[in-house]
This record gives structure tokens, C-alpha cells and sequence, in this order.
């Protein structure tokens, strides 16, 4: 159910009945992409270190936050505060909320290659969903992105490569679109051997649109149906907007299992997000990939959608 509160809508329902839903309709600085609109994307988190916008999170439920493990890697918990409901890094925010951390959980395997750059943060008390604070729906395992799948980045990172300035980096949050490259391609762009299947790569292959520093730990989503789907996490790349070096994000549909085994009490929602028709960059190759692996069958897939509560660790 809902309640009505200083003529804001609040509501009171679980994450996963109310994950990927915006009251804003659309019709990109972040790197060639546009001011996006207030409410437009209510998952989005601003992580601050010290009290300055450092990376971008995505909220996942009422007390949890997904961000990129080297966001927070090497600082104690106490340096960290995120920010929900913001649509300007200065000036007035009538929907911003504050929430310091109380727990920071990096995957066990992440290591200096960028692989398994995943993190979850615990807010110190819950958040209450407002037409501008709601969680975002989370692929699930066997979700399939094909090359091509049109996704949208945020964040409040550069505007330009290598920009130190502060006229470099925007006050509104910025909103991009761009296209996942798939695995394959990518691999091949950026060394055969340094993307994992942990990994997925999107951008635009003549570049100008793109992600870049300070955009790290945010959201890549896509829409299936009536709600938009995390697909990625912000995590590495060569340079910002570079023609042939898109920008790689963790694949989040590879850690519902971790996901769910810490998120127990209003479990995110796990979406299975389906591309039509055959991917084509199974038939893409370049010297030193190995051929693609057989295409399975469709029995073999399955939709595991429902949280692992069983494995909950309680905190």
C-alpha cells in the first residue's frame, strides 16, 4: 500500500513489487549524454567519501545499496555516505536523503584485474520509497543481454576524459544510451583474455558516449516490459568515450546468489531479462579466441527469480 505524506507519495510495499518502476516518463554528462530529469531514475545513489561524491550506487532495497568494490576498497566504513533522491550535486534537493553506512561487503574475489568489482553497502537505518527514491530490479542468473541491447548509464562523473577540474564534472546528474557489445567483441578489443564472463562491455563503437571517472559503482540498465533491469555495474575502461574501447561493467545477473545470500529481509527483485533472436556476436572472432562454446539448449536454462533466502547471512 501507499500513504500520502507533505504531498509526496510514500510507499510502503516490498522492493521486489516495486523494483524498476519510475513515475517519470522519457520521450546524455556523464560523456555525450544529457540533464537527466527528476525521478527519472530513483535507484541512483551518490556515494561520498569524507562528504565529496567519489562513485554511483544503485539502491536495491530499504537498506542496501549496490556499488563497484574498488569504490571502497582500502577505507574504513566510517568515511562513507550515500545519497538518495538527488538530482544536483549542489543547490537544493526538496527529495535527497542522507544515510550513513553501517557495513561494507566486498566480494571475496575481487582482485586488482577487475574481476568480481562488486560491493555492497548497509545503510544504518532504512529508506523510505518515494516517487523519487525506489529500488531497481536486478537481472537475474540467466538473464541474456545480446550484443546491441540498448541500456542507459548515470552518474555525476566527468564530462571529458582526464578532467581534474571541477567545470568538468556536472551538478545535475547525467543520463547516456548506449549499446551492449558483447563478450566476445569486447575481448577482442581489449586483449584476448581480459574480459571475464563476470564482465559486460557497452558503449558505442564510434565513441563520444560513455561513462567515465566518478560514474564508477552506478547502474547500467535496460528496460524489459514495464521496468528497468540492472544489467551492469560501472567498472573499468581505457580512457572515457574512445572510439573501440567501451566501457566495462560487472554482469550482475553472475552474483544473485551472493546478492541473496546477504539481502534477506526484503529481498531485491531478481528480473530474468531475455533478448530476442540469436546474439550476434557468437559468430564474432578474432585471432586468439577460442571458438564459441555450443549454444544451449533452451530446456537448458532455467529462471531462478526467487531469492536464496536459505543462504541468508544475518547482520
Amino acid at each position: 500500500y501507499f500513504s500520502i505524506g507533505l504531498g509526496l507519495l510514500v510507499y510502503d510495499v516490498s522492493s521486489a513489487l516495486i523494483c524498476g518502476r519510475t513515475s517519470v516518463t522519457t520521450s546524455s554528462r556523464i560523456v555525450g549524454g544529457q540533464n537527466a530529469s527528476a525521478g527519472r531514475w530513483p535507484w541512483q545513489a551518490s556515494l561520498l567519501r569524507l562528504g565529496r561524491h567519489i562513485c554511483g550506487g544503485s539502491l536495491i532495497n530499504k537498506e542496501w545499496v549496490l556499488s563497484a568494490a574498488h569504490c571502497v576498497h582500502g577505507y574504513p566504513t566510517i568515511d562513507f555516505t550515500v545519497v538518495l533522491g538527488q538530482q544536483t550535486q549542489e543547490g537544493f534537493n526538496p527529495n535527497q536523503v542522507f544515510r550513513y553506512v553501517r557495513l561494507i561487503i566486498k566480494h571475496p574475489d575481487y582482485n586488482f584485474t577487475n574481476d568480481n568489482d562488486i560491493a555492497l553497502l548497509k545503510l544504518r537505518s532504512p529508506i523510505t520509497f518515494t516517487d523519487y527514491i525506489r529500488p531497481v530490479c536486478l537481472a537475474a542468473h540467466s538473464s541474456v543481454f545480446n550484443s546491441g541491447t540498448d541500456s542507459w548509464i548515470t552518474g555525476w562523473g566527468n564530462i571529458s576524459e582526464g578532467g581534474e577540474n571541477s567545470f568538468l564534472s556536472p551538478l545535475i546528474l547525467q543520463e547516456v544510451e548506449v549499446h551492449v557489445i558483447g563478450n566476445r567483441q569486447c575481448n577482442c578489443l581489449y586483449g584476448v583474455g581480459n574480459i571475464t564472463d563476470n564482465m559486460i562491455c557497452a558503449g558505442l563503437l564510434e565513441g563520444g558516449k560513455d561513462s567515465c571517472q566518478g560514474d564508477s559503482g552506478g547502474p547500467m540498465v535496460s528496460r524489459q516490459s514495464s521496468v528497468w533491469v540492472q544489467s551492469g555495474i560501472v567498472s573499468f575502461g581505457i580512457g572515457c568515450a574512445r572510439p573501440e574501447t567501451p566501457r566495462v561493467f560487472v554482469r550482475v545477473s553472475r552474483y544473485q546468489e551472493w546478492i541473496s545470500s546477504f539481502v534477506c529481509s526484503d529481498p531485491p527483485g531478481f528480473v530474468q531479462f531475455t533478448s530476442a533472436g540469436a546474439d550476434p556476436d557468437y559468430s564474432y572472432s578474432c585471432p586468439g579466441l577460442p571458438p564459441p562454446p555450443p549454444t544451449p539448449s533452451p530446456s537448458s536454462s532455467t529462471n531462478e527469480s526467487t531469492v536464496l533466502s536459505s543462504m541468508c547471512i544475518f547482520m
